[in-house]
Formats: structure tokens, C-alpha cells, sequence
């Protein structure tokens, strides 16, 4: 099955020289542009909206963030006091956001994409002059119009749709491939 690369989303308000373009498709044979390569590590962010986690999730989350503290800053964010209502959660994940953040959201109509683009995505980011890259997770119903619209790249991790705390757990265990593959370790293959 082909892959296509994922790509920038401009919003109104993102011109493509300042939303920094898209990538171009990973090279041949499926490697990262990025692997074995030094890229610019910038802290990353994961902003979820949903209701507490449940401890099996937040144990998998936890592990994973100690695995990706080795390769860079992380922060994660959890939304959880809003309504479930798309319009009151676009409004929490846009008081977020800042100017400078590269932000990629998970949307189950975003570009399918390979662990290879995933680690071109962060090393690509990490060439825009942002100062951080923020993963947004909607909750049930997605995410409001704002916060795609301010996306830099909207992504999917799997044609079928998935619940957030799935969705949050394979976010998590890609992001932390993605950066093994960036540094060239075996964790990938």
C-alpha cells in the first residue's frame, strides 16, 4: 500500500513561508531523511483532551515519556476540565498553543503516515525556527475548526478510529521510534 507523505495544513492565519512547507516523501526503501543524522531537538509537547486516563493508560504514558526524556524535553497536558463539547475544547487546546509552536494534530482524516515520517516530521520541525512541537488529541468528537485550522500538520496513526487513550498510547510509542530512528538505534528493526 502506498503512503503518502503527510503535508502542511495552512490556516487562515499561516502564510506557507512562515508555516514552513512540507516535507518532501521519505527516500527510497523507507528510511528517514533524518536517521542517523543530527537534527535540531526541540521540546516536545502533547496536549490530550479527554476524561482522567485510566491507570493502565497513564502507566504507558509514563514509561513513555521517562523513554523520550533521553532524546528531549516532554511535556504532557491533559485537558480535563471542559465540557464535552468540540467548541469548548477547540477553545482550552487554542489557550494552549503559542505563536511559535509547531503543531501537528491527529485527526482520523489526516495523511496516513510511516514511523520513517514520523521521525521526518520531528527532524523537520525542528528546521522551522519553532520553539516546540505539540501533538493535539482531541476528545470523542475531535477537534474544533480553531485548532485544526492552526495546525502545521494533521496526521492519522491508523485508518480504523480509535479511542483517544489507544490513539494517546500509539501517539507515545511512535513518537519515541521515531527519535530511535533519527539516532540510528536497532529499537526500529
Amino acid at each position: 500500500m502506498a503512503v503518502s507523505p503527510w503535508r502542511c495544513i495552512c490556516g487562515p492565519q499561516h502564510s506557507l513561508s512562515k508555516n514552513r512547507g512540507a516535507p518532501a516523501p521519505p527516500p527510497p526503501g523507507g528510511r528517514s531523511k533524518y536517521s542517523g543524522q543530527p537534527v535540531r531537538v526541540m521540546p516536545m509537547r502533547l496536549l490530550t483532551v479527554g476524561k482522567k486516563r485510566s491507570q493502565g493508560t497513564q502507566l504507558l504514558v509514563e514509561e513513555y515519556k521517562e523513554k523520550l526524556g533521553y532524546y528531549c524535553d516532554f511535556e504532557d497536558t491533559l485537558i480535563s476540565d471542559v465540557k464535552v463539547q468540540v467548541e469548548a475544547e477547540d477553545t482550552a487546546v487554542m489557550q494552549q498553543l503559542k505563536p511559535e509552536d509547531f503543531v501537528v494534530v491527529l485527526d482520523e482524516n489526516g495523511k496516513d503516515v510511516i514511523s520513517e515520517q514520523i521521525a521526518d516530521l520531528i527532524g523537520d520541525a525542528g528546521n522551522t525556527g519553532s520553539s516546540r512541537l505539540t501533538f493535539c488529541i482531541g476528545g470523542p468528537y475531535g477537534l474544533g475548526v480553531r485548532v485544526r485550522d492552526r495546525a502545521d500538520a494533521t496526521i492519522k496513526l491508523s485508518s480504523l478510529v480509535l479511542n483517544h487513550q489507544v490513539a494517546l498510547i500509539v501517539l507515545m510509542e511512535q513518537l519515541y521510534r521515531a527519535w530511535t530512528i533519527i539516532k540510528g538505534q536497532k529499537y526500529h528493526h
